[in-house]
């Protein structure tokens, strides 16, 4: 069973984050308030707008984008957490070319 996106829904898994150590011992990351990122693994359509004006999405399968800390539902499918939250929500995306 696969999750899929409705209307202007991203999911997102989160990427790994690397543990900090030094020398043998680690480093716990208390007290750090980071923004969320990771990949993009479905997205909506799009939705209605308020006037009836259909709105798709811009975003793409595949793409890694930063969330905020707070806002992006958690959801747990087979073991893997992913967050979802709309489209707008979302603050940024991560390009390598520029």
């Amino acid at each position: 069973m696969r999750l899929k996106a409705e209307f202007n829904a991203v999911i997102v898994k989160p990427k790994d984050e690397q543990e900090e150590t030094y020398g043998s011992l680690y480093i716990p990351d208390l007290g750090k308030e980071k923004n969320l990122s990771g990949e993009i693994v479905s997205i909506g359509p799009g939705h209605y707008s308020v006037t009836g004006v259909w709105v798709p999405t811009v975003l793409k399968v595949g793409q890694q984008v930063i969330l905020p800390q707070m806002g992006p539902v958690k959801v747990e499918h087979e073991g893997i957490e992913y967050y979802v939250c709309p489209e707008n929500q979302v603050l940024a995306t991560l390009n390598e070319e520029e």
